[in-house]
């Protein structure tokens, strides 16, 4: 499904050679995800710098609308890093390396890795990770976020019966997690926490560094995938 690749491209933090290839890009979407065109054509018309913004504002502002899977089933817990572990395998088999700027959980990564299966084993991919979807698809049409239609195709290409709208009344009622009082508690507990931890060795791994970041934050609406929705 070249669609998952166009898609992760479009949810990753925006870069000049996107900007630079963006017929291109519309182009692929035009071919593979037409009702797409409407997002990513204001999308791509946009300035680089403003898209940028508008990205952090969204994705690295707190941890409810983080694009690593793992966060919204594992959280802190051990079983984030053998389910980190057997991904990377997942990967590896596939013939994909990573180097070492994105968990092996980042989203736009693992649809990089489900478009170079075949497509039974690529909607089977997106159908283990639907819930997730589903909450972030919620969350983001709650902050009127653009990004939201991305999902909304992302559920269709699976084939998923768990949808945005079927979670926005679980949405409404969490916490949100991106607010300034939000965000201040997280900055004085990484405050305190650098005073403590100061004498210390401190491990400097993408995934300890993010736990550390959104240790203190207010905690989302975590997924059972093995039941097949929120818990």
């Amino acid at each position: 499904m070249q669609a998952l690749k166009v898609i992760g491209l479009l949810l990753e933090y925006p870069d000049e050679q996107v900007w630079k290839c963006r017929a291109e890009l519309i182009a692929l979407v035009a071919q593979d995800a037409p009702e797409l065109m409407p997002f990513t054509t204001d999308y791509l018309a946009g300035a680089l710098l403003d898209r940028q913004a508008e990205w952090c504002e969204v994705f690295e502002r707190g941890r409810a609308t983080s694009l690593l899977l793992f966060e919204h089933v594992h959280a802190e817990s051990r079983d984030r890093g053998q389910a980190m572990v057997d991904l990377l395998t997942q990967y590896e088999q596939a013939g994909l390396q990573l180097d070492c700027r994105e968990l092996p959980d980042y989203l736009p990564l693992y649809l990089e890795y489900l478009s170079t299966r075949i497509d039974a084993e690529a909607r089977q991919g997106l159908l283990d990770v639907a819930p997730i979807l589903a909450l972030l698809g919620a969350r983001l049409m709650q902050r009127e976020a653009p990004w939201a239609a991305l999902f909304d195709t992302l559920l269709r290409l699976a084939g998923s019966s768990p949808r945005s709208d079927n979670v926005t009344q679980q949405v409404a009622k969490e916490t949100r997690d991106d607010t300034p009082k939000a965000l201040d508690a997280v900055w004085e507990e990484e405050q305190v926490k650098f005073i403590e931890d100061s004498g210390a060795s401190c491990s400097s791994s993408p995934l300890q560094q993010h736990q550390r970041r959104f240790s203190q934050s207010p905690a989302p609406q975590y997924l059972d995938l093995s039941a097949g929705g929120p818990k």
